[in-house]
């Protein structure tokens, strides 16, 4: 690990605008991703600044009727937190199949969906990666590829997002809130955080230089069955190889994300009005544009299976 320089924020603002104005400044809160990244050198901050006081550690409802969950609240309190158990079943169920109990007790809200590929180059300095160092190539295609994303990929990487809790949070139509270096905030649809790798992979969010997460705000709840599938090698503490997060009604409509396939929480709107007439028409127009690997080709099927899996529990 290289040396760095350590400081705690006294407000959000003054966080954002330290970060915004100081070469190689990075946030710090349960730090369990950055610091794994620091001790291999994919990551090398020269300064770390710790948000971990800025009072964003709670739970509220909203005037909605909807919830708030502040950006430093820990990923095991946000699952056990009876109004999420109650009324957002799914983001509870994804929480639970992160990680490890240990890393959900440190793991913060605002860093979940911040985390970074678990590609093995991505972690392999000795590798090319686009993402870890622009314009050096992607040794990923090519290479072993088979966890690795099918859909919304690039010619210049091809690594898939790992956040089991921005899948549901994306099925739920989440929204993030944001202070900026300035002292202005922002409300970014779920939708909107995450990018798409295009020629920079190496931007992975719409945030600005210095912008800090603030809160996450649920929308009021829509009710249904709750279902997060998440298919994977061994069962635990291992990242999907695919991943339903679904909410299904009545009367067989629903919502959909995918986990595991793309670079982002992967959610086609218009592919969930086929919700009805089954798992194969909704996956043909959620994959539409795939652009899979040999090695991982067989996530196309898995895709449609697993959602047919998912149908078929919400039906009971």
């Amino acid at each position: 690990m290289r040396p760095f320089t350590y400081e705690r924020a006294s407000s959000p603002r003054d966080a954002a605008a330290r970060v915004a104005r100081t070469p190689g400044a990075k946030f710090i809160a349960g730090g369990t991703n950055l610091l794994d990244l620091m001790k291999i050198q994919v990551e090398t901050p020269a300064h770390l600044i710790d948000v971990n006081g800025l009072g964003f550690d709670r739970i509220e409802p909203t005037a909605d009727g909807g919830l708030r969950i502040g950006a430093l609240v820990r990923n095991t309190d946000l699952a056990a937190d009876m109004r999420v158990r109650r009324d957002y079943g799914l983001l509870g169920r994804a929480l639970v199949a992160g990680a490890s109990g240990q890393l959900r007790n440190k793991a913060t809200t605002a860093g979940n969906l911040l985390q970074r590929t678990r590609c093995p180059y991505f972690y392999d300095t000795d590798q090319p990666c686009n993402k870890r160092q622009p314009g050096s190539g992607c040794a990923a295609i090519g290479g072993y590829n088979r966890p690795l994303g099918v859909i919304g990929v690039s010619d210049a990487c091809i690594a898939t997002h790992p956040s089991d809790m921005a899948i549901a949070m994306r099925a739920l139509d989440a929204t993030v809130e944001t202070v900026k270096a300035d002292g202005g905030t922002r409300a970014i649809p779920i939708a909107d955080l995450h990018t798409l790798p295009g020629s920079t992979p190496h931007i992975e969010t719409s945030l600005e230089k210095g912008e800090l997460i603030t809160a996450v705000t649920l929308p009021k709840p829509i009710g249904g069955t709750h279902i997060y599938h998440k298919v994977r090698d061994r069962a635990s503490y291992a990242f999907a190889l695919v991943s339903i997060g679904a909410v299904i009604q009545k009367d067989g409509s629903g919502r959909v994300a995918v986990g595991g396939i793309a670079p982002k929480p992967w959610r086609v709107e218009a592919a969930e009005a086929d919700m009805p007439r089954g798992a194969a028409a909704v996956a043909e127009r959620l994959l539409a544009g795939a652009r899979p690997t040999q090695e991982n080709a067989f996530k196309l099927t898995l895709v449609e299976r697993t959602l047919g899996a998912v149908i078929a529990q919400a039906r009971g």
